[in-house]
């Protein structure tokens, strides 16, 4: 075996996983800020809010609790946030109405319409993709490097074609996983 085959599957494979890793997470992240009819904390505490002069996210300036199955309430650590917070959260694709008495936010989740159980799916869908487009053009990467390194004679053909079949088993795992989270979260949506 020649060195292709460890540097491609062993180094730079291993050394682009992180890639991989860091797709998944973004998806878990696009999915979990999709809101259904229930309240739950990691739907808002992602939202970018312009603090003293920096983009901090909701959950970086507040505590976020959901006391209630409909109800979420943000407690932001400095009252100054306050209209900060409730600004960013009204200009977010939420939809959602803040209630603030100053030094907490109410956020009352309504329940969700067909219409709009369609319209979080279909944004569901497109964030997705997104996300595959980032797996699929870290994998042509990868495989970037594999020709080149046939052409340049360091590998033979069979352990590129090796290389490339591990490649495709790690891509086809991360979007079967992909694929069981995006199930899972349009049976929320539409059961909420």
């Amino acid at each position: 075996m020649s060195n292709l085959y460890y540097l491609v599957y062993k180094e730079l494979i291993a050394s682009r996983k992180r890639d991989f890793d860091v797709a998944l997470e973004a998806a878990k992240m696009e999915a979990s800020s999709i809101r259904t009819g229930r309240a739950s904390p990691s739907l808002v505490e992602d939202i970018p809010v312009e603090y003293m002069g920096a983009r901090s996210r909701v959950k970086e300036l507040a505590s976020i609790s959901a006391p209630e199955p409909r109800v979420i309430v943000i407690q932001p650590w400095d009252a100054a946030a306050v209209p900060l917070i409730e600004k960013a959260i009204r200009e977010s694709s939420l939809g959602l109405n803040p209630a603030s008495d100053g030094h907490a936010i109410r956020l009352t989740i309504p329940p969700l319409s067909e219409e709009r159980r369609k319209e979080f799916t279909k944004i569901l869908h497109q964030r997705i993709e997104e996300v595959r487009v980032r797996i699929r053009q870290t994998r042509e990467d990868i495989l970037k490097k594999v020709q080149n390194a046939v052409k340049d004679k360091t590998a033979r053909e069979d352990e590129a074609f090796k290389a490339k079949d591990e490649l495709q088993k790690i891509v086809d795992d991360l979007h079967k996983k992909i694929d069981e989270m995006v199930k899972k979260k349009e049976q929320e949506l539409m059961s909420s």
